[in-house]
This record gives C-alpha cells, structure tokens and sequence, in this order.
C-alpha cells in the first residue's frame, strides 16, 4: 500500500534511549542460573548491580518530562540475563517512560541472553517492539494479508519519519555479546527502505549492535554488518541509531546519495564510575530546511542529556551535533 509524500513539520523532536538494564537479577531459585546465565549473575553482583542504578533511571524520567520529545526509541537491553522475572519489570520501566503509540523499543543482546519463551520475554513488550496501522500496511500485513504479530523489521509511522526497528539480538554461548539480522530480516527491511524511500519520510533505522563492520570486537560485534551495510548502500536510511557500546559514539556509512549518520547513545542508568560512559541520552531535533538538488531536506542537530552526579540531575552536555538526512 503507497504512503502519501509527507507533510513534514517544521520541528520534531526524537529522544534517544539505550542500555538500560534496569532489571534487577533476583532469581528465586538457583535453578534459572544454569548455564549461561550464572557468568551474567556474577556480573551483576560485582560490577553491574553498582554501576546501572535506578535513581538515575529515576532522574532520567524526570528529564524527560522537562525535555518533553515528540517521540522516544529504545535501543535495546532492558534487562540483564534475561529472567523471565526481569521482562515483567522491564515492562513496569516501560511503561513509566510512555504509552505505546509515544515510545518505540528493539531488543538487545541482554534480552536474549539464553533462549526464552516468547510469551513470558519479548510478548510482554509487544505493543512497544511491534509495527503500527500504517506500518502494517506498508509491509503488507493488514488489507489483504494476515497479521502475523511480532515480526521484524518493525515499521511506525511517525511524520516526518519513519521508525523502523531492526532485531540484532540472537542467543549466543558463553562469553560472547555478539548480534545476528539473518538474510530473512535483512531482505524484509531492503523491501521497507526502498518503499519508504519516495515517500520523504526521514527513515531512522533502530538497532541495538553497531552496524558497521570493525565498530567493536568479533565477539561483541554484528556477525553480518557487512550484508546490512550492503542494504544500506542500496535502499538508503537517514540516520541509524543504536547502542551496546556503552559510550557516544558518531560514524558514517556509505549510502546510495552520500554517508548515513550512525549514532551510539551510552547506557542510561550508568552511575559514572567511568565518565566516558556516564549515564546519557540523545535528543535528536528534525528542522525542515529549503533543498536544492542533491541536498539534505532536513537539519538535524543532536544534543546529549548527561547524568550530573554532583546535582543527582541530567543536565545537557558537550557540544551540539549537526547531522544533515535526507537528500530532496
């Protein structure tokens, strides 16, 4: 079904979220800690537990009803090992940030730290992780073909852009961090970006792993960034945006009218033990601007909100980036 050509706003407002891990890992027995899940635990109780804090989760929500955006994406890893108790708790967070049709979500490596039954993990999640109407229609999945819930890429339609979340988040063995789109995903979402493309929507990708290849190490990185960064070249996106890395992080990868901005929020519950990877978001601001040919049709500028440990408050920090997306 063809979306008609946007009418853009002069201002829209997206807040970017990542790496919450706001869950507490409290299992009731040992039993759910076989495996896998015991190295997680031990993490948590010697470095995490202290480090992602939900006083600053708590602060964070408090900016942002000051900071007020049109709309906020979460990158992924809402929780820590995965305890079917945690995506209950992850949900609660959810919902104190926003409602459904307010807040967009992709699920991060920690969301499936071992394999998990799909009703009692990502389903409690749905109505945030899933496509919207418009969405639906534009992959096909509602007015002539059976919705068939959860599914990637996911597609929202939010004028002037276009949210649309990517799964990295696959099981891994021990002692590996690593993501996977798989080649189904991947033509799926080849199909999304070009459909989008005329439309002058501003296509923001969500993904939790970096997709670029060489951005992190093998074992933490995207097992196939190149096959995503082919897509890229191909369909185009405007901005990408994820997290994993735990720190800021801006880069460019090629596409099919000049580089796409790749952004990396760090987590937003860090404490600060390490103030390059002290708590932070992003809010990310679309201005519509005259185009000539071959020029951006949008000025977008990046503010980072960084937890301030002397006040207990986020507060805004370094210098504001100009991103420039979408060419007329």
């Amino acid at each position: 079904m063809p979306i008609a050509r946007a009418e853009v706003q002069a201002i829209f407002t997206l807040a970017h979220l990542s790496d919450l891990h706001a869950t507490p890992v409290a299992p009731g027995s040992l039993r759910p800690l076989l495996g896998k899940r015991l190295l997680g635990w031990l993490s948590w109780r010697l470095r995490r537990g202290a480090t992602h804090r939900t006083e600053v989760l708590d602060a964070l929500l408090e900016d942002l009803a000051v900071t007020s955006p049109d709309q906020l994406v979460i990158t992924g890893d809402l929780t820590n090992v995965s305890l079917e108790e945690e995506f209950l708790v992850a949900r609660d967070w959810l919902r104190r940030i926003g409602s459904p049709e307010r807040v967009t979500a992709v699920p991060g490596n920690h969301d499936t730290y071992v394999r998990v039954p799909r009703a009692c993990s990502w389903d409690l999640w749905s109505e945030y992780l899933e496509s919207d109407a418009a969405g639906r229609a534009l992959l096909g999945e509602s007015q002539g073909g059976a919705y068939r819930g959860l599914a990637f890429p996911s597609v929202r339609i939010r004028e002037p852009v276009a949210l649309i979340g990517v799964s990295s988040a696959v099981p891994t063995p021990p002692f590996l961090a690593s993501g996977r789109v798989g080649g189904q995903q991947l033509a799926r979402l080849e199909r999304v970006l070009s459909a989008l493309a005329p439309t002058g929507l501003q296509r923001v990708v969500l993904i939790h792993h970096p997709p670029d290849p060489g951005a992190t190490s093998p074992r933490r990185g995207l097992c196939d960034a190149r096959a995503l960064c082919d897509v890229l070249q191909r369909a185009g996106a405007e901005i990408v945006l994820h997290g994993h890395l735990h720190r800021t992080r801006i880069a460019r990868i090629e596409g099919p009218h000049g580089s796409i901005p790749v952004v990396c929020a760090r987590s937003a519950s860090d404490i600060g033990t390490k103030p390059h990877k002290r708590a932070q978001y992003h809010v990310l601001a679309f201005e519509a601007r005259d185009a000539g040919a071959g020029t951006a049709r949008f000025r977008v500028t990046l503010r980072a909100r960084s937890w301030d440990p002397q006040t207990q408050r986020f507060v805004e920090s370094d210098r504001p980036e100009t991103l420039l997306a979408g060419p007329a």
